[in-house]
């Protein structure tokens, strides 16, 4: 019994000796998103990913048929609520997903297609804990059906046609830019001022709006 609590204080005490370690090598960093995450972090990030995904998921096989059907439901779905941080290809290379910590994967490399169907579906509706990474759960079974187009999609991202990345443009959220003018042209047919119109950029000189357009006959 001895020879066991000594074994378990000395790995206690090195357990305990690493976080020291650790929190003096993180002591002054910051908690700055700017840099990137060292390979130590992604190392440990993704082992713990995999350790604590439970194993009923691992194992899961995708219930929804691969049809052309939940192809274009899952590419809407995609373009709608992941492309702001994950982009259309599913590089990652938008501002939002390139501010991230960790920075939106490439889901197009192995360390996203060699997961699981079971795995990616668990993260898709649980999300990832200490990264941007949402959880997506309605707790219903159109939910989960989605979430399993999605799974679908995912495995499909390195063959998306310049068409399929046309569509999904139309299906992506409105800029700040967009949103003000959609709300200015509802405002007007709901009464209000007409909306300003932006002349095209001349050389040597910025557009210019005319607040007279509007009355012009």
């Amino acid at each position: 019994m001895r020879p066991f609590l000594r074994r378990l204080a000395w790995q206690l005490g090195l357990g305990v000796a690493l976080i020291g370690v650790a929190l003096l090598i993180l002591q002054g960093r910051g908690v700055s998103a700017r840099p990137e995450p060292s390979g130590l972090e992604k190392s440990v990030a993704l082992f713990m990913r995999g350790w604590m995904t439970p194993s009923t998921y691992k194992g899961l096989k995708n219930p929804v048929s691969d049809t052309e059907d939940n192809f274009v439901a899952a590419r809407e779905h995609f373009a709608d609520h992941c492309a702001s941080c994950h982009a259309n290809d599913g590089s990652g290379n938008t501002e939002i997903g390139r501010h991230l910590y960790p920075k939106s994967p490439d889901m197009r490399l192995p360390r996203t297609q060699r997961l699981s169907d079971g795995e990616l579906f668990y993260i898709i509706e649980n999300g990832v804990m200490l990264t941007g990474m949402p959880g997506w759960s309605t707790g219903t079974p159109e939910g989960e059906k989605s979430s399993w187009q999605l799974v679908h999609f995912i495995r499909r991202l390195e063959r998306l046609t310049p068409q399929d990345l046309a569509i999904m443009e139309r299906f992506n959220p409105a800029s700040r830019a967009q949103f003000e003018e959609e709300r200015a042209i509802e405002e007007f047919l709901n009464g209000g001022e007409p909306p300003p119109v932006v002349e095209p950029s001349r050389p040597g000189g910025d557009a210019k709006a005319d607040p007279h357009a509007g009355h012009k006959q």
